[in-house]
């Protein structure tokens, strides 16, 4: 799917939702002064000025009412402590404005439910726009905020999801793969997924948010047929540096909650996310009611949350 922006005074917004009046959907953004909806483009127009067309037909709907913005930078604060990032930890100089591929994962430290990795690529002249939909580190995001930014950028930027299920995280793990391994492995498959999907285009960079060390990292790709190379580099923190990670990161949480919303549906009660005692009497109740045998598709099991399951039922039945 396409997508336009254009940067228009609010006189000529206000003409655009009058033009658009028969499409107003009621739902619509923070921030936004109006999103409509025709049969071959969304529009979402904010209170910043900006305006974006999304659809098969975005280019010619916003022709209609002026040219695409031009690619604007960063504020000047945040590419200084980028710049300053990026000389201590070698990063390339001024990362934040570059167009960059960036890799997060989520669901790591989550009893239940998948890991999920997303590879996304934000082009320099996105990155205002990713700003304005509220793009930033996916900790700081609430679950219902997740779900509507993502919603949207999943049809801005090129993307690629890797879900790694409880049943073959569980087989592998069994046959004594490391979570770290494991992890590797899906970052570099929705890497090649990207460079794939917008070659021959090439980014600057590609980011990952640092879990281990880059000669780790190799390591555990050893023997694999393709390996992203090239311009790659790792960060902690790294949705700090450059959005694409942040819009990653939005993304992989955005695939966890549905998957966690389809677990809760198969259990027949909402499951809660983390590891603490809450997921012991989540995967105890899930035991009572399905049996031991249910677990391999729910959680991981060697997380000593499953013996503190396991402990409940036995004091519940005794």
């Amino acid at each position: 799917m396409g997508n336009v922006v254009l940067v228009c005074d609010q006189n000529k917004i206000l003409k655009m939702r009058d033009y658009y009046g028969k499409y107003l959907v009621e739902k619509t953004p923070p921030s936004s002064v109006f999103a409509a909806k025709t049969p071959s483009c969304m529009i979402t127009a904010y209170q910043s000025g900006k305006v974006l067309f999304q659809g098969n037909a975005c280019e010619t709907e916003a022709s209609k009412w002026g040219a695409a913005d031009a690619p604007n930078s960063p504020a000047k604060k945040n590419s200084t402590s980028t710049n300053k990032s990026a000389k201590n930890s070698g990063l390339p100089a001024e990362i934040s404005k570059l167009s960059v591929i960036g890799s997060d994962e989520v669901g790591t430290g989550d009893f239940f439910g998948p890991i999920t990795v997303v590879a996304a690529y934000v082009k320099k002249d996105q990155i205002p726009l990713l700003k304005e939909l509220g793009v930033r580190d996916s900790k700081d995001l609430g679950d219902e905020k997740i779900i509507e930014i993502a919603k949207v950028i999943k049809d801005v930027v090129p993307f690629s999801l890797m879900t790694l299920k409880n049943e073959k995280y569980n087989q592998v793990q069994q046959q004594g793969m490391s979570q770290g391994k494991m992890k590797a492995l899906l970052h570099n498959q929705a890497i090649l997924k990207v460079l794939n999907k917008i070659s021959p285009e090439k980014p600057d960079a590609i980011l990952i948010d640092q879990f281990v060390q880059a000669s780790t990292y190799y390591q555990h790709l050893k023997g694999q047929k393709s390996i992203a190379k090239d311009d790659v580099f790792f960060s902690t923190k790294a949705e700090g540096i450059h959005l694409a990670v942040a819009a990653a990161s939005i993304l992989a949480r955005y695939a966890f909650i549905q998957y966690m919303d389809k677990l809760s549906e198969e259990a027949g009660f909402v499951i809660p996310k983390g590891a603490g005692a809450k997921v012991d009497e989540a995967a105890a109740k899930l035991i009572l009611k399905k049996g031991r045998s249910c677990l391999p598709s729910f959680v991981k099991l060697h997380f000593a949350n499953t013996d503190k399951a396991l402990a409940l039922v036995n004091k519940k039945r005794n």
